[in-house]
């Protein structure tokens, strides 16, 4: 089938409740440069460093402010979540392919990327709640989440078990300068080609970079992850980011991603690449750049700190990191760039019951709890700009800041 010549374009039927509508522009003033979600919030110095002080509580003092039932893991209600999402994914394809595929330009040009950026942002959904899975927050049953993670992650070609290990490390070590996994700063002092990449222009092809090749760049090479010897590649079962006992579930996940590889290939084959770019294709790099995009921001921001062996603990260390928000597209991504620190503190607590365990820890974390709804697109620029290399505080050893 030639795309070129095909009539494509969805027909609307009715206009959207006014909830609805609602929600809309919320995700564009959210989305955007200029708006706000939250004035009161935004007003505040988002340059202002964090403390960085030994906090006064401790993990079980904020473990005691969740209510007991948001660590319980139903395997009923993740299942629900789970179909309720294919679901969403099957209807949108039914959609793409009965009506899209009919419509001529210009409106296919316009119906297209909808169908893309719809598709794909279902998929980050779907993909946190098999990250559920790696945490055991799915179920009380490893045989049943390492099962439907290692299903449903190799259909997006993520490396089920190679990713769970190394994220279990990155859980472990958030924000240690020798010991995190991802989004690991490099050292201003370090770095010979600062004044290069030290400029707007520069800033917007990383951006950009990031956005496109970000996702399988760090699962086949480590891209902005932690320095290794050797071939630290996700796909490489005898490499250094995993042990010996990981390494024979690391090639099973290789030979998940293959078969899913190998099935792609078959059904281009059959059906035509083009038709399979546009179907699968497309969302899933859309897919991949959401990922990159709220993982970035989370993880990213002048106002948090990182630390070498000589300051770094692990409750510090997880609070280092940034809630961020996406208006409608907090429900969709199932709430996970959305209150991420609680899970960074607690990733046992499933996705369903991580927002209500945010607005119950808020309190006992006080200044040390960090969210900016900066616009996600303001933000992202802000923060490649502000967030290119870390210094060491001149007046406290161990502790590093973001340096432009």
């Amino acid at each position: 089938m030639c795309i070129y010549k095909c009539k494509w374009f969805p027909q609307i039927s009715k206009q959207p409740s006014n909830k609805y509508s609602q929600r809309f522009f919320d995700f564009i003033r959210t989305m955007g440069a200029g708006g706000r979600m939250n004035e009161s919030e935004t007003k505040r110095d988002v340059f202002k460093h964090v403390p960085v002080e030994k906090p006064p509580f401790g993990i079980a003092d904020v473990k005691k402010a969740i209510p007991p039932h948001c660590f319980n893991r139903s395997l009923s209600t993740s299942f629900y979540y789970l179909i309720r999402d294919l679901c969403f994914v099957f209807s949108l394809y039914y959609i793409a392919n009965n009506y899209i595929t009919l419509l001529s330009p210009p409106f296919s040009y316009i119906a297209w990327p909808i169908y893309w950026f719809s598709q794909g942002s279902v998929m980050v959904g779907l993909w946190n709640i098999v990250h559920d899975c790696g945490h055991h927050s799915f179920s009380e049953y490893p045989l049943i989440d390492n099962t439907i993670g290692l299903i449903f992650h190799s259909l997006v070609l993520t490396p089920y078990f190679s990713f769970k290990y190394s994220h279990r490390t990155h859980h472990a070590n958030t924000s240690s300068l020798e010991k995190d996994e991802n989004w690991v700063p490099k050292l201003k002092n370090d770095t010979w080609f600062v004044e290069l990449i030290a400029n707007p222009i520069v800033n917007v092809f990383l951006v950009l970079f990031r956005l496109v090749f970000g996702y399988f760049g760090y699962f086949l090479f480590n891209l902005h992850g932690r320095i290794y010897k050797g071939f630290p590649s996700h796909f490489n079962p005898l490499g250094p980011i995993f042990n010996d006992s990981e390494r024979a579930q690391v090639f099973l996940s290789d030979i998940g991603v293959g078969v899913v590889a190998y099935g792609l290939y078959r059904i281009g084959t059959k059906t035509g690449f083009q038709w399979l770019l546009y179907m699968y294709g497309y969302p899933l790099l859309v897919m991949c750049a959401l990922f990159i995009l709220f993982t970035y921001l989370n993880h990213n921001h002048p106002s948090v700190a990182h630390y070498d062996a000589r300051e770094w603990d692990w409750l510090r260390g997880a609070l280092a990191t940034v809630d961020r928000d996406y208006g409608i597209l907090n429900t969709v991504f199932h709430d996970e760039p959305n209150a991420h620190v609680v899970h960074h503190l607690f990733s046992s607590i499933p996705h369903y019951h991580i927002v209500e365990a945010t607005r119950a820890v808020k309190p006992v974390l006080g200044e040390y709890y960090n969210f900016d709804d900066t616009p996600i697109v303001k933000a992202v620029f802000r923060e490649t700009y502000n967030c290119l290399f870390i210094k060491e505080d001149p007046e406290k050893e161990g502790v590093y800041w973001f340096s432009k």
